[in-house]
This record gives structure tokens, sequence and C-alpha cells, in this order.
């Protein structure tokens, strides 16, 4: 068992829901609480010196140019509706995103397009998603929206391929990064990516209540401010100051006062994360996604999940009727997994082992009722 993740009667497959802490994420809110009820403020620009330690430790995790592209957000939800209601849409302009994505990658397109007389275009999609999502754009298209790794089936989408099509069509390109940070390593430049937002509660191994959002500063003004408050001034911590200019860095997405409290969880997750190495967790991950799939198919399941699409999840259907039933065994037998996509979602995390692995396997023998 990793020193850092001592579970006890479970085996976590559910990292694509949520994820647990490792240890010294629980150690760091520990001490952090106890600094505040000790200390109080007193330590409050150490806590701020913090959070841009923290911020550094994303822009590497995104692949970002520079820290200060960097903001926290409250969750992915909150990002995309900060990009879909920030744009400056005219009646005609279109927004094109595959079908069957994840409902916030899905609403905030829907409303936009109510509210400002745009088009949303929903594009099925297939085992081949880039074609039709780029045969479905033309001269008004505005933007495209994409997860990276589709969140039921855990298909990996080709964003560089998407990103360099769209950059030469002079497409904003935004990446709900959600089920990709903290699996594989992600290039926001190398992909072209104008916004790109993930929640920490994932396979980012942190708590919910905080998120990550780049913002590319090439087209960061194009997006009308919807909240204002201190901390998104130029000026800020000049409180007598009068101006309302936003500062220029993506810290003008942030308007009122941090959640440390999640950024010291965040910090001591996205460390374990970038000191074992994103290689390192791609290579485990894709391990035991192999290992995995190799023991479902003996088992008769179906693998939904595209093998040379893979991320981290990995969707199979077994040969049941009773889905909803066998996830609720699985569940009761402490193997934490997902209903999703028309089969079971199990997203297995770099630290698993092959004997924890083994165990879920037979827990799902028993749960199918064919134990050897």
């Amino acid at each position: 068992m990793h020193p850092e993740f001592p579970q006890d009667g479970i085996i976590h497959l559910n990292h694509a829901a949520v994820g647990p802490w490792p240890r010294r994420t629980e150690d760091a809110v520990c001490r952090f609480a106890r600094e505040n009820v000790v200390h109080g403020s007193r330590d409050y620009p150490t806590w701020l010196r913090h959070m841009e330690a923290t911020r550094e430790l994303a822009r590497s995790l995104i692949g970002a140019p520079a820290a200060s592209d960097i903001a926290f957000v409250k969750n992915t939800s909150e990002a995309l509706s900060m990009v879909a209601f920030g744009l400056d849409w005219k009646p005609g302009d279109n927004v094109v995103f595959p079908a069957g994505e994840f409902p916030s990658n899905r609403v905030v397109w829907l409303e936009a397009a109510r509210r400002y007389g745009i088009e949303a275009r929903e594009v099925p999609v297939d085992a081949e998603p880039e074609p039709a999502l780029l045969a479905a754009c033309d001269s008004r298209t505005r933007l495209l929206a994409t997860s990276a790794v589709r969140y039921d089936s855990g298909m990996r989408i080709d964003v560089q391929a998407l990103g360099v099509e769209l950059r030469a069509r002079g497409i904003l390109f935004c990446v709900d990064a959600i089920q990709h940070l903290g699996v594989l390593p992600f290039d926001a430049q190398g992909c072209d990516a104008d916004f790109v937002m993930a929640d920490a509660h994932k396979w980012m191994l942190g708590p919910e209540g905080i998120g990550v959002f780049y913002v590319n500063p090439e087209v960061r003004e194009q997006l009308t401010l919807q909240e204002y408050g201190w901390n998104m001034l130029a000026h800020a911590g000049d409180f007598a100051n009068p101006g309302i200019a936003p500062a220029t860095s993506a810290r003008r997405f942030e308007p009122g006062s941090p959640n440390l409290l999640g950024i010291h969880a965040l910090n001591a997750s996205l460390g374990l994360l970038l000191e074992t190495g994103l290689d390192t967790i791609d290579h485990e991950i894709r391990e035991h996604w192999l290992y995995l799939a190799d023991g479902l198919r003996a088992r008769g399941c179906e693998i939904l999940t595209p093998p040379g699409r893979r991320a981290g999840i990995l969707t199979f259907r077994p040969p049941v009727q009773d889905l909803e039933g066998l996830y609720a065994r699985l569940q009761g037998r402490g193997i934490l997994c997902a209903l999703r996509g028309g089969g079971i979602r199990f997203a297995p995390h770099f630290y698993l082992t092959r004997a924890q692995l083994d165990q879920a396997l037979e827990e799902l023998d028993a749960a199918l009722g064919c134990t050897d």
C-alpha cells in the first residue's frame, strides 16, 4: 500500500468522480487549521506566498507559460461560465461542442445561445470525434468547447490536433481538462488552448471547492468580467484607491478573498503528483488500465473505452442485465466505482497496487456470482 494512501476497507476505483486525499494533504489542512486556531491571521503574508507557490505548481501541471496565467476558481462550472458569459457574442455566432458532454460543458453553451441569440451546435461524435467537430465549424464559429477526456466512455480527445486547426481558423478553443489533469501530461501551449479548467477533487487528489483556470494571455481581455471585488483589481490591497481597473494577470478572475484552506490542500496534492512525475503516473495508470481490462475481458465483460484513446477511465459492460444491482454490490464490497456510459466505470490512479487490483477483480467475481 502506498504510504500516502492508507485506505482501509476500500479499493478506490472512483478517481473520475471524487478522489481521496493523500496523507500529506490531510497534514497540510490540519497544520493550516492549527495555525488559524493558535495564531489567527498572524501568518497571512506567508499564506499568500503559499498561494503563489501553488499557482506555480498548477502552471507546471497545465503547461501554461507563466503562473500569472492561472486563476483559482471554485470549480470547473464557474470557469466555464466565465467563458460562456464573458465573450462578446454577436447574433449569428455559434459555439461547437460534442453531444453527450458532462452537463457543465453543455448547459453553459445552451444558456449562452438563449441569452445572446447565438447557435449552440451540439455535434454527435463517434470513435473519431475530431473530424466531426471541425466539420461543424464555419466562418461564424466563435469557440469550440470539449472535454479532454470523456467522462462516460473515458475516450481521450486529440486536443492537440483540434487546437492546431482551430488556431489556424481563428476559432477559440476551450478545454475541460478535469478528466485529464493528474492522469496524463498536459500542454496548454502545445495544444493551442485558450481556456483550460479543472476541479481539484478528481485525479488531482485535492478537495472540492477549489479549481484551476488557465486563460491564454493573448485572449484574456476578450472575457468581460462578470464578478468584481477587491482582489481582482490592479491595485488589490490599496483599499483607498478608487480605481476599478482589473489586474492584467489571471487574478482578474479572482474577485474576492481566496480559498486559502483549499489552496493549502491543493498545494500538497499537486506537490505529490509533480514529485511522483506525470510520466511515471501516466505509465502506472496505463499498466493498471491494461491489467484490469484483461481481467474484465476474462470475465466476459465488454470494454467500452477505446484502448487507443484511453486516459484513466475504464468503462465496461458486464455480462448482467442488472447494472444498478451489480454497482450496488460492488460499492457494498468496498469497490468504489460509478455507473456511467451504459456500464460500470473504473478509474484507477497511480498509487494502487497489483494486489489491490486483484482484490477488485475478485470482488467483482463475487458480485457477479461467479467466484472460483
